[in-house]
């Protein structure tokens, strides 16, 4: 199953070609650039020659993750799929993030920076190469995510909010991965779309676990 796999849904950007659990191509970015300017040209660079009509499927990060990446990546993969369309595969960023470590033995702790000490987590124990979500996708204060983690002998801490989560959760239970391992990546989505069902274009919207800033601001502007 030939998938292209892409992910804009935080600070990062990253694509991967892959066939199967083979990845062909991938290419992932850090540098602070806009999606808006980065994505479409990596997405280019990675498909190097491969029609867009030979793909099974696309697969994309819906969310959680900023507002404005998810949106990005939703309209860029829509708009790629539309042409031939290809069946799309929206995968949680916080599942895409556990599936970096699915050749380990071990609980990841995913994290999205949601501010005010506040995260879009989700918790997965991975064994013998097996994801298993062990709470849904929330938004969650971290003096409810520290009482969570405290009942594991050890948790990876993985995500855009890692470091910030980390710091402040205080337990020695934890593990901060080392590099760009941290952070949500196409491949790791490509790995994980392989145990989704596809939606049609049409269907594929993002995931928002809560309205954005502005929305709220304007919910209590009509009050």
């Amino acid at each position: 199953m030939k998938i292209l796999s892409v992910d804009a849904s935080a600070k990062t950007a990253s694509a991967a070609l892959s066939d199967g659990d083979n990845i062909i191509k991938s290419e992932f970015k850090n540098t602070g650039l806009t999606h808006s300017e980065t994505l479409l040209p990596m997405i280019q660079r990675v498909m190097d020659g491969t029609d867009f009509a030979a793909l099974d499927a696309i697969a994309i990060t819906a969310g959680p993750g900023s507002f404005t990446g998810v949106r990005i990546g939703v309209a860029t993969v829509k708009g790629l799929a539309f042409e031939h369309n290809t069946p799309c595969i929206p995968v949680s960023t916080l599942e895409a993030i556990a599936y970096n470590f699915i050749d380990r033995n071990c609980v990841v702790c995913a994290v999205m920076d949601a501010r005010r000490m506040q995260f879009y987590n989700a918790l997965f124990a991975i064994k013998d190469g097996v994801c298993t979500r062990l709470t849904p996708d929330r938004a969650i204060a971290l003096e409810d995510l520290r009482e969570e983690v405290k009942a594991f002998d050890e948790v990876m801490i993985a995500g855009d909010g890692a470091a910030l989560c980390y710091e402040n959760i205080g337990l020695k239970n934890t593990v901060l991965p080392e590099g760009d391992a941290v952070y949500q990546n196409a491949a790791s989505v490509a790995k994980a779309a392989l145990h989704h069902a596809p939606v049609t274009p049409v269907a594929l919207m993002p995931t928002y676990l809560r309205q954005s800033q502005a929305e709220r601001e304007l919910k209590l502007k009509q009050f």
